[in-house]
Order: structure tokens, then sequence, then C-alpha cells
């Protein structure tokens, strides 16, 4: 008894090529202040900078849960800065071998770490000043936004992408049909 073939056989090959390239000059880009990590690091500066004068014009920003969150919120305010900078002026393209990603997804975590401790205890003490309970509304929001961030940048890391630069993605589909011996 013989048994039948088709009368062809398909084989389909996918390759996939992936490719970075980088430019090492230093440049002003103001097209970064309109991606979503732009806009989002634009957010987090104006809300540390919001808490920051509800505590600092408060009559009990001496107090240590003042001092904790005005601390966080300078610390968040300079080095959201600083990363800002470098996106605008492209030192992260030109610094391409540090692991950015990596370094602001623990940096965004920590701070949304922070910003819950720091409004939790100024929400705390909220029903003594009001300057601590608009400064709890402005630290949840920037828990909210850092915590984002972090997932944005837990997202691309996994992914695989630059932080910065051209990515180019080709996917090539070959499909080779050949009879059946």
């Amino acid at each position: 008894m013989e048994q039948e073939f088709p009368g062809q056989h398909v084989t389909t090959t996918t390759t996939t090529t992936s490719s970075s390239t980088f430019q090492r000059s230093l440049r002003f880009d103001s097209s970064y202040f309109r991606t979503m990590p732009g806009i989002l690091k634009i957010i987090e500066m104006v809300l540390d900078i919001l808490g920051f004068i509800c505590i600092a014009v408060s009559n009990y920003a001496q107090l240590s849960r003042g001092a904790w969150f005005n601390t966080v919120a300078m610390v968040g305010f300079w080095c959201t800065l600083i990363l800002l900078a470098s996106y605008v002026f492209h030192l992260v393209e030109k610094l391409y071998k540090i692991p950015w990603l990596t370094i602001e997804l623990f940096y965004c975590g920590i701070m949304t770490a922070c910003y819950l401790l720091a409004a939790s205890l100024a929400a705390d003490y909220a029903h003594a000043n009001e300057g601590f309970g608009a400064a709890a509304f402005f630290g949840f929001c920037a828990m909210v936004c850092y915590g984002y961030d972090t997932w944005l940048k837990f997202k691309a890391r996994r992914s695989g992408v630059p932080p910065q630069g051209q990515h180019d993605v080709t996917k090539q589909v070959s499909t080779v049909t050949s009879p059946a011996y």
C-alpha cells in the first residue's frame, strides 16, 4: 500500500533583524518635550516643586515629616531635571553604554516608594495644617507619575529598545515551495 504525499512542501522562514544607531554628538532637541517620557518628567518636576512649596510655606515645615517630604521633593526635582537635560541634550545617546533604562527604572521605583511614605505622613498631619494636606495631594500625584514612569521603563527595558537613538527592526519573510519526494 502506497502512502500519498502532498504535491508540494512549503517552508516559511522569518528573519528579524534589529539595529540601533547612535549619534555621538551633543545637541539640543526640543522634540523630547513632546514625548511621553519627556511629558512625564515635566509633570513630575512640577508636582515636586508644588509639594515642596506647600510644605515650605506652612507653619510646621520644621517637623520631621515636613523635612522628609521636602527632601523627597527636592531629590526628585533635581534628579529628574538632570535626567531631562540629559535626554534633551542627547547625553544619554552619547553615553549609550551606560544602562540608562535600568538606572531610571530603579530611580523611579525608589521615588514611588519615597513619595508613598512622604505623602502618607503629610496626609496624616493634614488635620493640623492645610499646607500638609495640599502637599499630600501633590505627593500622591507624583507617586502615581513616578510609578507609571517605572512601568514604562520596565516595559522598555524588557523589549530591548535603547533609551535614546534610532532603533530599526526589519522583518523578512521568505517562503520556499518545493515538490515533495
